[in-house]
């Protein structure tokens, strides 16, 4: 009989072993190496795996935007909308290396830009200039040409006359200038709109836009440099936008958060300990093994992922309202118990019920971790490893540390104990005919708000970001009409000819939608790269149509030579000057310039056997018509429509449908273990969260919140807290009844208080958990003891069999 005892104490020895090593662990990772929490929100999503290059394109989007932050300072005066900007960049120049200004001066980026297409002038043809070289006659282009040399107005000239003649270059350039509303002036980047002329400064964040410290230093000095510029021009605005703000709103919002959630349950815990045990030894018992918890997870978590993201963190903060049931568990069956009774005795009575209620936990949690978001896989391994660890400690120490004589009974517990006696039974004929027409009432009800609940899986409804932010966002986006980084046309090929071709093609399918205004346009490396074969093209038509005879008519540069009484050697050497600016373009040696800035992140090159490229969409005017956008792409071979927003939100929909599958099949498993234990009887245990999650979702139903992935996470949840509270009442009689219902009392508080405090958590799928969590774990609490044996059970408990 020695031997169990002997066992306790070496397992409780080496129990300490771990917990110092993870101690140890902990301290090194978080003082050692500075670790922090991973703030990438787009870490928390399904990564494309099965593509890599649409992985790829994906990240060259979002890359491109990640470390820029964009200002724009407008007045009405541009004058003091310059001086205001001066004085913001002013206030930044102390901290270069932490932001530091992206943009060259306006004239050298001119000078760069030119020099890369310079000597390929006539290959650079519009869609229109083709066209009218088709149709237009030679006199007309002479005329064109003629108006070019003499006339007082003729628009913006790139070089010399005798380079460009018929303005086609020119006009190829404003083109593309069209594609974007940002203009030189002054040696600044511009845009004006509605009378206000708005200077725009682009800075580069040296430090990841995800780096916890980098937020903190960044946004009290954007919020500086703000202030002062804000100062000149009182009547003007100052908008920011950024992935870093973005970032550093949520951080705020999650670490405030993490702080009340886990301040608060712990609190509330210990209160509760105190005053049903007026002793502090309860209390520092469940706060160790919630510690240990928590310190296991985090290190198992390091090891495993890498990191730890800060919504895990938060969500973990709700582990304290779970972990604490073990603790409980053991502390009421050690009141309820008799004192000659010792503490590894009652351990092995117990231990079969506190094995049901992890392995009932960790399949309600391990249903999230086979969802394809990484952010769920680590909050259901984040939290079935600190239950794992709270469960041991309770184990291996708390047999040592609490004897028969340790505990006593308060006023107040021994109250809530007896409050079950008082409680409706359905096993109680009498009580069940008076409160039938109840019930059939409430089924009614229910079944009602389950007809009228509706779903939502649209990414969107899970985002929520401050309204200020929002509004800048929106304003910059219509004043720079930026292109959206979630929604763009990937486009392959076997060489890097074949994806130009393939741009082109697509650009001009698109043409109908931008002239519908559907879309305002498209950025594309062929706008600036034509394809081989449009290059080589544009070449001959040139010639063709403006430097050879054409219907029997002499060349229009032979007839602007003789309408300014020059010879025909020179109308041919100047023809042979345009066809020397032929030099063949390449997207590599355009991105690698100054000028391919803008267009870099578009161009994918040669991943794999294949090379890709990015076709974005700018001015994209209603987000219902995105079929539209979605069918073009099936109209050219190579491309392919991404919507990243449309892609997670099917992923959603699927996972929430399968997830809701799983529910079923979670209860048929748990169902299926607990009738190995408790026979006949097991419904007993199933049957409270099943109806508390029916009527959950009817409440739903009733108040028009739609059903989501993570209100069927939460219910697989109520179902593995849920059980919990039907072991408690299924055990066998040794343990007084009344006490299993005080444990019932405490965890049930203690999980309210954990997910409750979710429930006010300003991250949308948060707090949808929360909500589902704190309306079914209140009915499970208040059904349970309707549904548990009256009287001695021994006759069904398995310490009978």
């Amino acid at each position: 009989m020695n031997n169990p005892g002997s066992l306790q104490r070496k397992l409780a020895a080496l129990w300490l072993l771990a917990v110092l090593a993870l101690a140890a662990h902990n301290a090194w990772l978080w003082l050692g190496q500075r670790a922090s929490p991973d703030t990438d929100i787009l870490a928390l999503l399904p990564s494309t795996r099965n593509d890599a290059v649409l992985q790829q394109a994906f990240a060259h989007m979002v890359d491109s935007a990640q470390q820029k932050v964009v200002v724009l300072i407008g007045d009405r005066d541009w004058k003091r909308a310059m001086q205001a900007a001066d004085t913001y960049e002013t206030a930044l120049r102390p901290h270069a290396a932490l932001l530091a200004p992206m943009a060259a001066n306006t004239g050298q980026l001119q000078e760069q830009w030119l020099k890369v297409f310079d000597q390929s002038r006539t290959l650079l043809l519009t869609d229109s200039q083709r066209g009218q070289l088709e149709t237009v006659p030679p006199d007309q282009w002479s005329r064109q040409a003629l108006a070019g040399m003499y006339g007082a107005f003729t628009g913006p000239r790139l070089g010399a006359w005798q380079d460009d003649p018929f303005g086609l270059f020119a006009g190829w350039v404003q083109e593309r200038a069209q594609e974007t509303p940002i203009r030189p002036r002054d040696g600044r980047l511009f845009v004006e709109r509605d009378g206000v002329a708005y200077v725009l400064l682009l800075l580069e964040l040296k430090p990841s836009a995800f780096s916890m410290s980098a937020q903190q230093q960044v946004i009290p000095l954007l919020a500086l440099a703000k202030q002062e510029a804000q100062a000149l021009i009182p009547q003007g605005e100052v908008l920011t936008g950024g992935v870093v703000l973005h970032a550093a709103a949520a951080s705020e919002q999650a670490s405030s958060e993490m702080a009340t959630i886990g301040a608060g349950s712990l609190a509330g815990i210990l209160l509760l300990m105190w005053l049903c045990f007026r002793s502090l030894k309860p209390i520092l018992y469940i706060a160790t093994s919630i510690a240990i918890g928590c310190l296991g997870a985090l290190s198992v978590c390091m090891l495993l992922f890498g990191h730890v993201h800060l919504l895990t963190l938060v969500f973990g903060a709700s582990l304290v309202g779970i972990a604490q049931d073990y603790a409980i568990y053991f502390l009421c069956a050690r009141l309820g118990t008799a004192q000659k009774t010792g503490s590894p005795q009652l351990l092995r009575q117990l231990l079969p019920g506190l094995a049901l209620m992890l392995l009932a936990a960790a399949i309600g949690y391990l249903g999230m971790a086979v969802t394809p978001f990484p952010g769920l896989q680590q909050m259901a391994v984040f939290s079935v490893l600190g239950l794992v660890f709270a469960w041991f400690t309770v184990v291996c120490w708390f047999p040592q540390l609490i004897g028969p004589d340790n505990l006593r009974a308060t006023a107040l517990a021994d109250a809530c104990s007896r409050s079950i006696d008082a409680w409706p039974h359905i096993s109680n004929r009498r009580a069940w005919h008076l409160t039938l027409p109840a019930v059939v009432a409430l089924a009614g009800l229910c079944i009602a708000g389950l007809v009228r609940l509706q779903v939502s899986d649209d990414i969107r409804a899970l985002q929520k970001t401050p309204q200020a932010l929002l509004d800048d966002q929106i304003r910059l986006g219509k004043l720079l009409d930026m292109a959206a980084p979630v929604q763009f046309y990937l486009v392959r090929g076997d060489s890097a000819e074949q994806v130009l071709q393939a741009e082109e093609q697509l650009r001009h399918a698109l043409h109908g939608l931008i002239e519908a205004r559907v879309i305002g346009g498209v950025q594309a490396v062929s706008n600036w790269i034509p394809s081989q074969r449009t290059q080589q093209s544009n070449r001959a038509l040139l010639e063709r149509s403006l430097l050879q005879p054409r219907d029997g008519e002499p060349s229009a540069l032979a007839q602007v030579a003789k309408s300014i009484d020059e010879s025909p050697q020179w109308a041919n050497e100047l023809g042979q000057r345009l066809l020397r600016q032929t030099r063949s373009l390449e997207p590599e040696s355009f991105l690698a310039s100054a000028a391919g800035d803008s267009a870099r992140h578009l161009w994918l090159g040669r991943s794999g056997t294949q090379y890709a490229s990015i076709v974005a969409i700018r001015g994209l005017s209603d987000y219902r018509q995105l079929d539209q956008l979605a069918a073009v792409a099936r109209t050219v071979p190579g491309v392919q429509w991404v919507d990243k927003v449309g892609e997670i939100s099917s992923v959603l929909k699927y996972y929430r449908q399968y997830m809701s599958w799983a529910l079923l099949a979670a209860y048929a498993a748990i169902f299926v273990l607990l009738s190995l234990r408790y026979r006949r009887h097991a419904w007993r245990a199933i049957a409270p969260p099943l109806l508390a999650t029916a009527c959950t979702f009817s409440l739903f139903g009733w108040t028009g919140q739609p059903l989501q992935l993570f209100h069927v996470l939460a219910a697989l949840l109520i179902l593995g807290l849920g059980v919990d509270y039907g072991i408690f009442l299924l055990e066998p009689s040794q343990r007084e009844r009344r006490y299993a219902w005080l444990t019932i009392g405490l965890s049930a508080i203690s999980a309210l208080l954990s997910f409750g405090l979710l429930a006010l958590s300003g991250s949308p799928p948060l707090h949808a958990f929360g909500l589902t969590m704190l309306a079914g774990m209140l009915l499970v609490w208040l059904l349970a003891p309707c549904f548990s044996p009256l009287g001695d059970h021994d006759n069904h408990s398995p310490s009978s069999t």
